[in-house]
């Protein structure tokens, strides 16, 4: 691995823990419906362009913790074919969460996106 390529995986590794609880939350606000981890991981491919690519496991943790922290609620349930289930769903706190780091992600992106583009090439 070059120095490049060493920098640039350190900074998606950086980037995606900062951002993958908030993803988190909106993709369960967007569902409407409690979902289990792996159907989570599946859309975040399918609308992520490889941003969590061969990282699904990672997203366990991180379910975890939202669950611990009230923003998602979530039950076992039996499975026809394979292992019981964990169905996640947002909570009402974590709706009201979600808002406000939508607000500072918002806030973030404007503010690094006028910085990059008032550099120089």
């Amino acid at each position: 691995m070059t120095e490049i390529e060493s920098h640039v995986k350190k900074f998606q590794k950086e980037l995606s823990t900062g951002t993958v609880s908030l993803v988190l939350l909106a993709v369960l606000s967007q569902a409407g419906e409690p979902m289990y981890g792996y159907q989570i991981a599946k859309r975040l491919e399918r609308n992520g362009e490889g941003f969590l690519s061969g990282k699904q496991s990672a997203l366990y943790p991180v379910l975890r913790n939202l669950d611990g922290a009230g923003l998602l609620a979530s039950e076992v349930e039996p499975s026809v074919a394979g292992p019981p289930r964990r169905y996640y769903r947002i909570t009402p706190l974590g709706q009201q969460v979600l808002e406000d780091w939508v607000q500072q992600w918002n806030t973030a992106r404007d503010f690094v996106d006028t910085v990059l583009q008032e550099r120089n090439p």
